[in-house]
């Protein structure tokens, strides 16, 4: 979702051209498969569509081709710095760490709960994207 919804605000603000947006997998298991349904009922009732989506495992050639690799929780965080040279590290954080005034800073899981849950999680992805987009601003302006 944090993908879909990356890329309609990068859209809204037009940096869509701009800014390359990739989601990956820190674990093998559903690869090649389409979102949740109830990811893609809940990201549509805001705007955010997840066609063409499919599951695809983080690769290695990730860690120098994007700028910022910005995990869900620190469970993955910390799978992304197993698996990331140490010069690249400074690539690596938490998305809700891109937005200090929410209360968390991880997105809780939804797929083992309700469809509540994924608007749980998208009240906290939206924001932190909304935080991102000036820095990103910056970045391509020249600044890091």
């Amino acid at each position: 979702m944090a993908e879909a919804v990356l890329r309609g605000k990068l859209a809204a603000a037009g940096l869509a051209e701009l800014v390359l947006v990739d989601s990956a997998g820190t674990h093998g298991f559903g690869r090649g498969a389409r979102p949740d349904p109830r990811a893609v009922s809940q990201a549509a009732r805001r705007g955010y569509s997840l066609a063409g989506q499919k599951s695809r495992p983080l690769r290695d050639e990730d860690f120098g081709r994007f700028d910022l690799l910005l995990a869900m929780d620190r469970r993955n965080l910390d799978t992304l710095r197993q698996h990331c040279a140490s010069d690249h590290h400074d690539r690596l954080g938490l998305l809700l760490a891109q937005q200090p005034a929410l209360a968390v800073d991880e997105v809780p899981d939804p797929y083992y709960s309700t469809v509540a849950a994924f608007d749980h999680a998208l009240d906290l992805i939206e924001p932190a994207c909304d935080a991102l987009l000036p820095m990103l601003r910056q970045r391509l302006a020249g600044g890091r």
